[in-house]
């Protein structure tokens, strides 16, 4: 648990934070339901692929760390 985590727990009741969190997922469902159909998907997908071309980055830099060592 992170110190903001801890802080949240020490000074917000746990019902408060559980309205909070609800809260927050009925926000989240309707923020999707404007988006137009398909747009959700496309995104994840488009998401995963970047982080897979960070990783081939970092893959490639560390390759090239250790050939230098």
């Amino acid at each position: 648990m992170s110190e903001h985590e801890k802080k949240w727990k020490e000074h917000i009741p746990e019902e408060t934070r559980e309205h909070y969190k609800k809260a927050r997922e009925e926000f989240k469902k309707s923020v999707e339901d404007l988006l137009p159909e398909g747009f959700l998907k496309h995104h994840r997908a488009a998401r995963r692929e970047m982080l897979l071309a960070w990783r081939s980055m970092l893959d490639h830099a560390i390759q090239k760390m250790d050939e230098k060592a």
